[in-house]
């Protein structure tokens, strides 16, 4: 079984890693006006217009973040314009800005994303919704509508994909989403896989906190069938990759009609650029991670990872969140709006109080297909904090269990953030960053190179969400990349054989000129 053979996980990550991974060509260079397009666009199918209701609602942010997303025995179906409403606010157009060339307009989305290259698409799969008909449907931000790529319900299919799964037979509506390697490899190179965990995790930030908002059950699903499940929406294998699936509502009824054999569709599609580059380590590393049949996908599901138990040994500073009545009312729709990338932060202090906030209401269990003991998690967070009112310069590990902080290394570090951001001046002018790291080993024993797909998406999901709290708290942030091994290094001894996932820096954004 190719999931098994783990050392293709090892050789991606490795390869792929800052500076001079043997996977990354050091001469390669990238320029804007080369960009591919930013949007799949299938020309020749017609549009059905989202019907969008762009007022936000009561629900503050924060509150939002509270709640649970999960299974329900009661019936949830959305309707069209619910999931228009989850489909904009988590990867539609939310921002236009003009810049000089060759940049030119940029239309920024709902979510981060490296680069602002907006590689993931969006796949929405459907029974008979109110105001919305079975069938397979695209979704296009660039025009905020849906194309059917074919009709009927095709539910029954992703039952049988996703090797009975069990949100899936009783979802009224699943979304699925997919990686388009080369609009981000144009720039990252083979790095890029990486990416596709990093920004669908950030989109999924969105859909399970606007599906909570919606009391809508929601499962991020990462077992299936790749090579099958591409062929549904008519995936070109080679160019896009199917990333994840989130189960939507709930209905008592599951699907019966069964696809005896799969209709090739063959819509065509708007090219990207003139000139497209093929990265076959991108491709190798998702088929070495690949499931082949329904029953490999169910033994994967059952697969149990064990970590060695974790306890504080240092110092230790319990979070003080802020009190309901001092947490800001800003609904989830407006925080989603505000959102961006910080591009500069001001070297000014947070208070210990916004990062309790943050920590305790983001990195909480999210609801995925894979097995993890009770309060386990695939990644650590670790945190270099620079600037944060009364708590300490310094390094160090967050404890979930015991809502807290454990200090590693007492000290100013800011330097030592900037460098390890690949010498980007935002890890150091920033409050605090805080690092992701997962012990890939027992992950890959137990989850096979599949493994190493759920640790990325897992910590991206969480950031994604600190991205939200962060803005909801009227602070700025933004994912970095990072020196691999260095990071390591720096919490070592406490991250010895631990790899860097994801790392996003929080601070007050300096005032635009």
């Amino acid at each position: 079984m190719r999931n098994t053979d783990i050392q293709a996980a090892w050789r991606f990550h490795n390869g792929t890693k800052h500076p001079y991974g043997y996977l990354l060509d050091r001469r390669h260079s990238y320029h804007p006006s080369n960009q591919p397009s930013l949007f799949k666009i299938y020309p020749e199918l017609s549009r059905i217009s989202l019907p969008l209701d762009l007022n936000p609602g009561d629900t503050p942010l924060l509150t939002a973040l509270t709640l649970q997303e999960g299974l329900s025995a009661e019936e949830r179906i959305p309707s069209f314009e619910t999931l228009a409403g989850l489909l904009h606010f988590s990867a539609g157009i939310t921002k236009r800005f003009k810049y000089p060339p060759p940049w030119g307009e940029i239309k920024f989305r709902a979510a981060a994303c490296t680069g602002a290259l907006y590689h993931i698409e969006l796949y929405l799969i459907a029974g008979d919704l109110p105001g919305l008909k079975a069938g397979v449907y695209h979704y296009d931000p660039s025009n905020s509508a849906l194309k059917r790529l074919r009709s009927g319900d095709h539910r029954k299919y992703l039952i049988d994909v996703s090797g009975e799964e069990p949100a899936v037979p009783h979802a009224p509506a699943i979304l699925l989403l997919t990686h388009m390697p080369w609009r981000n490899a144009c720039k990252y190179q083979a790095r890029a896989y990486r990416h596709a965990f990093w920004d669908s995790g950030t989109i999924l930030s969105h859909i399970l906190t606007l599906a909570a908002l919606e009391d809508l059950p929601a499962k991020v699903v990462l077992g299936f069938v790749d090579d099958d499940l591409t062929k549904l929406p008519g995936l070109d294998e080679r160019r896009e990759h199917p990333i994840a699936m989130v189960p939507l509502g709930f209905c008592a009824d599951r699907p019966t009609m069964t696809v005896l054999k799969m209709r090739k569709l063959n819509h065509p599609v708007e090219p990207f650029s003139d000139i497209e580059v093929d990265f076959p380590s991108i491709h190798e590393m998702h088929v070495a991670s690949s499931l082949e049949t329904g029953e490999a996908t169910k033994k994967w599901r059952e697969s149990e990872v064990h970590f060695e138990p974790i306890k504080p040994e240092g110092e230790i500073v319990s979070l003080e969140p802020l009190p309901h009545t001092a947490e800001s009312q800003t609904p989830v729709e407006s925080v989603i709006l505000q959102r961006g990338s910080s591009r500069k932060f001001a070297r000014r202090p947070i208070s210990f109080g916004q990062l309790s906030t943050i920590l305790k209401k983001t990195a909480k269990p999210i609801s995925v297909d894979y097995h993890l003991p009770e309060g386990e998690s695939l990644n650590q967070i670790y945190l270099i904090v620079n600037d944060v009112v009364d708590l300490k310069p310094g390094s160090y590990v967050y404890h979930r269990g015991n809502a807290a902080l454990e200090r590693l290394k007492r000290g100013e570090f800011r330097e030592q953030a900037r460098h390890l951001a690949l010498d980007q001046a935002l890890g150091g002018d920033a409050s605090v960053n805080v690092y992701f790291l997962s012990p890939l080993r027992p992950i890959l024993n137990a989850f096979g190179n599949r493994g190493y797909r759920a640790a990325q998406l897992e910590a991206s999901i969480t950031a994604g969400r600190m991205y939200l709290a962060a803005y909801a708290l009227g602070l700025g942030a933004t994912g970095l990349t990072f020196f691999d091994d260095a990071v390591t290094s720096f919490f070592s001894p406490h991250a010895e054989d631990k790899s860097v996932m994801f790392l996003i820096s929080i601070g007050v954004p300096a005032e635009r000129k």
